[in-house]
């Protein structure tokens, strides 16, 4: 939902970015890996030391640059199945990394306390639903059908998680830590059985037409 939002706004930022890469002859799909390198980076060296109001800043910028490299292969006209492909696959390496790195922090630095066991579970949950997510849509479309639907796109669970853990950091109750790995668990959740329902409902109408 605010991926959708956000993406005329980042277009109009980051074209004049994108001229120039263009002009450097940077392909989209170098700016990808590079995103992602930065992004795990960034993560395990951040979170798991306890440094989160850090992590989650650096993170948020480089969430805000993630839509430069389809900017730039709409403009240098190199988009591509292959490009997609990576980028998709780029961006599950990006989730895992962070939400590890974040129930790593939950596992070794917090304070025993029921915030820090819900932590953990959430932060489980949301490894594995992160990747269930893509999967399920990916998996829909290999059937030929296009399951976007979901209550959260890859970024607002990004940007909910990144705050629960900037608000922690600056001193916050670990509650807020705590619930804002159970809403992208949540969300998570509700995505694939969405994604689920959408698939089996587009098949069932396929059959009877």
């Amino acid at each position: 939902m605010l991926g959708n939002h956000g993406r005329s706004i980042t277009k109009a930022i980051f074209t004049p970015v994108a001229r120039v890469l263009v002009a450097a002859h940077i392909t989209p799909n170098m700016v990808t890996i590079v995103g992602t390198v930065v992004t795990i980076a960034v993560a395990v060296t951040t979170f798991p030391f306890g440094y989160l109001w850090q992590g989650a800043l650096a993170l948020a910028v480089v969430l805000f640059c993630d839509s430069i490299d389809g900017v730039l292969a709409r403009m240098s006209g190199t988009s591509s199945p292959f490009g997609a492909f990576l980028d998709s696959t780029m961006d599950r390496l990006g989730d895992g990394a962070v939400f590890g790195s974040l129930t790593a922090f939950a596992i070794f630095s917090m304070e025993s306390s029921p915030s820090r066991t819900v932590s953990i579970v959430a932060g489980l949950i949301t490894i594995v639903g992160a990747a269930t997510v893509s999967y399920s849509r990916a998996r829909a479309e290999s059937i030929g059908v296009i399951a976007k639907v979901g209550i959260a796109e890859r970024t607002d669970r990004l940007i909910v998680a990144l705050l629960g853990a900037a608000l922690y950091g600056w001193g916050a109750p670990a509650v807020f830590f705590a619930a804002s790995l159970c809403w992208v668990a949540f969300a998570s959740i509700v995505t694939v059985i969405q994604r689920v329902h959408f698939t089996a409902k587009h098949l069932s109408s396929s059959q009877e037409s």
